[in-house]
């Protein structure tokens, strides 16, 4: 019966052994799985929509061939369109029967403006009336390369072949070009992973062989047991009396010689120790293979380890709200850009590269500085841009331009650490964010509570009757501050305990008074006024109803004659000098400041003042009074 259940288990050990082998050769599937994307070659540019990369779980390669430059780049599927809206393009999507169709979408608007800079004075950026002259021109769509915008959340080039691993959700796309003008490549392979694992091919295998081993040991026994049942037994009784026998005659009797005896012992032995040795080396190489085929995480069943929850915070969207502008990571390259190149316009001096990254009140002063640079060799640049790193992000929640987006950049140099704060507008899908306000926070300066960057904030209208002060009124209740001090009627809605600007602007007019008085006392004057700029404020909502207000505020004086023979005489102001291109003159001259401020306004019905956050003042223009 030994026997029996040692065959028995011999067979299972194979069937077993065999199963689990089989899994990990002949009956596992591939690896993965793919989609060629074929194209005719008819248009510049190729958007794979993100169904397509989405319709088969996992990550997914993606691997472009093209015969020169190859282009990809990744963003959200409707900044995509908007991009690709002037041009012709081709579209991949996932058609009703879950097959890929291509299609070329034709242009939805004429052209797309060349340059959306903003045609800028030396007042801050706007006509005499405080409205934007935009400098619009026109561009055909084949000429515009996808290499650097700002709506792409990231980018990769490559010459001949392109492959890179992506993991898109479904509202994210593609771009395929090559360099905007010539024909995008044709040739497009999306490829998934396919889980082939075989989690039970371990057990199986190792389980075969624990039976394989059983059997082994029902086998040994069954022979150990045939073994004792033919050995002779033991009699009680007396032997009888045998008479001697000839060698000759049992020679002849056909009796067994001793030495036959032991030659024939010796055999079965040996022929025994062979076959245990076989048997032994049976099981070890089933045991083997069972280690062989285990040592493979997935030919074994994955158990998930279940951790206790940790509690966090619940950010709750709401319903019906637009995406934010930029992601995290978005923020941080376009702030790195608008710092590398502010930094290259600031060693150069080149205005219309600043132009590039700058707008508003940020670009008038930088225009400004240049100006002075450029006639009083020892003055000094503006504060660089820091490029990182980026601490808080608030972008607007909008799939409409202009967009906004505000930061707080940390200095990196240990040496003048600064913390800046940052205003950037993009003003339509082919142009790029530009900073429109730059202040500093001061380090005692605290933020309000802010959304998360992947929540965003609504932009705040200008004429919101939800805060305590409208936005557009902000500046001149500001304005009337300066002018007015303690007698302004914005006095108590204001926190002017803890504003380090009025200071500042006092101690200003101050020095500005004793220097005219040292050379000029009894024969000149000087007055002051604040008014607000012609640039429009920014506001971003925050977590508790109120908002983060940029706004801009001038502040000038006049330095005039009171005697009809007396002369304004700039010697010991070459700045003046410099803007103005006159040394001296009899009706005076007049100096404008420019001042960006971060506000932080509360709700309506709150009883908290309006907070200043940052500042950033700076010599804007000089002229002849007339």
């Amino acid at each position: 019966m030994r026997f029996v259940w040692a065959v028995v288990a011999f067979i299972i050990a194979a069937v077993m052994i065999g199963a689990g082998i089989a899994q990990r050769t002949v009956f596992q599937g591939p690896a993965e799985t793919s989609q060629t994307i074929q194209t005719d070659q008819s248009t510049a540019y190729t958007m794979i929509d993100g169904a397509v990369l989405g319709s088969l779980p996992g990550a997914q390669t993606l691997r472009v061939e093209g015969a020169s430059n190859v282009f990809v780049s990744y963003g959200r599927t409707e900044d995509m369109r908007a991009w690709l809206s002037d041009a012709e393009y081709t579209s991949v999507t996932m058609g009703d029967q879950n097959t890929v169709e291509t299609s070329v979408i034709e242009p939805t608007v004429e052209s797309t403006p060349a340059d959306s800079t903003t045609a800028t004075d030396a007042t801050g950026g706007t006509d005499a009336t405080g409205t934007a002259d935009t400098t619009t021109g026109t561009q055909t769509a084949g000429a515009r390369s996808p290499v650097g915008s700002d709506l792409w959340l990231d980018e990769f080039e490559q010459t001949g072949t392109l492959t890179q691993t992506l993991q898109l959700p479904a509202d994210m796309s593609v771009l395929v070009a090559s360099d905007g003008q010539a024909p995008a490549p044709s040739t497009i392979t999306v490829t998934w992973p396919v889980d082939n694992s075989t989690p039970w091919a371990g057990p199986l295998i190792v389980g075969g062989g624990v039976v394989l081993l059983i059997g082994l040991v029902l086998y040994v026994l069954g022979i150990r047991h045939v073994r004792r049942s033919r050995r002779p037994r033991r009699k009680g009784l007396p032997l009888p009396v045998t008479e001697p026998i000839s060698i000759a005659d049992g020679e002849d009797k056909g009796m067994i010689s001793e030495s036959t005896r032991r030659r024939g012992t010796g055999r079965t032995r040996g022929a025994l120790g062979s076959g245990r040795r076989a048997l032994i080396a049976l099981p070890a190489l089933g045991v083997s293979a069972a280690l062989f085929a285990g040592c493979s995480a997935d030919a074994w069943p994955q158990i998930a380890a279940s951790d206790s929850p940790s509690p966090s915070a619940t950010v709750i969207v709401p319903e019906g709200q637009f995406p934010p502008a930029v992601t995290e990571a978005q923020a941080q390259r376009i702030v790195s850009k608008i710092s590398q190149t502010v930094a290259q316009a600031d060693a150069a001096m080149d205005a219309t590269a600043a132009e590039t990254r700058l707008t508003g009140p940020a670009l008038a002063e930088r225009k400004t500085n240049y100006t002075l640079r450029a006639a009083i060799p020892d003055r000094p640049a503006l504060p660089a841009i820091p490029a990182e790193p980026v601490q808080i992000t608030l972008p607007q929640t909008t799939n409409a331009w202009p967009r906004t987006v505000m930061t707080v950049v940390e200095s990196a140099d240990a040496s003048a650490p600064t913390t800046t704060i940052m205003m950037m507008t993009q003003d339509n899908p082919w142009s790029e964010y530009r900073a429109s306000y730059v202040g500093n926070l001061e380090a005692s300066t605290n933020l309000p509570e802010l959304a998360a960057p992947y929540v965003g904030a609504t932009q705040v209208p200008p004429d919101s009757s939800f805060l305590v002060m409208p936005p557009n009124e902000l500046a001149t209740a500001y304005a009337d501050l300066i002018n007015n001090g303690q007698n302004s009627a914005s006095w108590s809605k204001f926190d002017t305990a803890n504003d380090l600007l009025l200071p500042a602007i006092e101690e200003n007019k101050k020095k500005r008074t004793d220097e005219l008085n040292q050379t000029g006392a009894g024969t000149a004057e000087i007055s002051f006024t604040a008014s607000a700029g012609p640039t429009d404020p920014i506001a971003l909502a925050t977590l508790d109803t109120g908002a983060i207000v940029a706004v801009n505020v001038y502040e000038s004086d006049t330095a005039k004659p009171t005697n009809a023979d007396a002369v304004i005489k700039l010697d010991n102001n070459p700045a003046v000098k410099a803007l103005t291109g006159v040394d001296q003159s009899a009706t005076g001259f007049t100096t404008t400041y420019s001042d960006q401020i971060f506000f932080y306004v509360p709700s309506q019905g709150s009883d908290d003042p309006i907070r200043l956050l940052g500042y950033r003042s700076s010599l804007l223009e000089a002229k002849v009074s007339p």
